[in-house]
């Protein structure tokens, strides 16, 4: 296996919008989509897996095990104004560049055959200070993109500072622009460590999008969602950058080494 989606359900959706957020720096853009999963009562059609993820599953309370894995939801339109909409979460990104690639371009194959002709990635914008009101700078496929949502209160004119969108993020507006698909990067001012969730960005992401989309969806219950997703992020997070600390030592240093299964958490 190299990447692969499993169907559960074919959804019918008229021009949906696709709303990425994994894993990433304050896990912004993670909580963001996992709570509007929530909020709006999506349901799961798809998930996918890949040998790109880290090499482990992980151990519930009940010894069962959860591989790794990417979740697509979707939710039908409601009222007028509203879009159908696609929405992915997922435990993690992929641990390789090749693997990222192969990742998004998957996934853009997958949703484009679903109508999506516009993306929404969610990410966290690394600025190593904790800020009381943090800024949501946007990233665009095409300049004329600004014009549309500039009114939505989004900083379009610090992305010039960034230079860079590491990741799944960048990767699927830029490769997204390539079939057509318009994209915008919501980019949430947070402090940078990619292990602590930060609610006060995931919230203003979030304050953004809910208008852009015109659903209603209460903030108000964001801190009880963080705690909930906490945990597995924590271990997954955890479990990664201690297992990859492993795979990166010199093989001397492991010569004569009984072999510990730190994999398992």
């Amino acid at each position: 296996m190299t990447t692969k989606i499993t169907e559960i359900e074919k959804p019918r959706l008229k021009n949906p919008i696709f709303i990425e957020g994994l894993p990433g720096v304050g896990n912004v853009g993670r909580i963001a989509t996992g709570f509007l999963v929530e909020e709006l009562k999506a349901k799961k059609f798809a998930e996918l897996y890949s040998s790109h993820f880290m090499p482990f599953v992980l151990l519930h309370e009940n010894s069962s095990v959860h591989v790794l894995k990417n979740e697509f939801y979707y939710w039908k339109a409601k009222e007028k104004g509203q879009r159908d909409i696609i929405l992915l979460v997922g435990d993690s990104q992929s641990i390789d560049p090749e693997g990222h690639y192969e990742i998004v371009e998957t996934i853009l194959d997958y949703i484009y055959k679903l109508g999506v002709r516009e993306i929404f990635a969610l990410a966290g914008l690394s600025i190593g200070e904790q800020k009381e009101k943090p800024k949501v700078v946007g990233a665009v496929s095409d300049p004329e993109l600004i014009k549309k949502y500039e009114k939505y209160n989004i900083d379009f004119k610090s992305v010039n500072k960034i230079g860079t969108i590491v990741g799944a993020s960048g990767l699927f507006i830029g490769l997204g622009k390539t079939r057509g698909m318009s994209g915008v990067c919501l980019l949430g001012e947070t402090v940078g460590f990619p292990i602590i969730p930060d609610p006060k960005s995931a919230e203003a992401v979030l304050n953004v999008l809910i208008k852009i989309l015109k659903i209603k969806a209460d903030t108000r219950r964001l801190g009880k969602k963080i705690k909930e997703m906490e945990e597995l992020i924590k271990k997954v997070e955890d479990v990664q950058r201690k297992a990859l600390g492993q795979l990166m030592r010199p093989p001397q240093e492991k010569a004569g080494e009984k072999e510990q299964l730190s994999y398992i958490g």
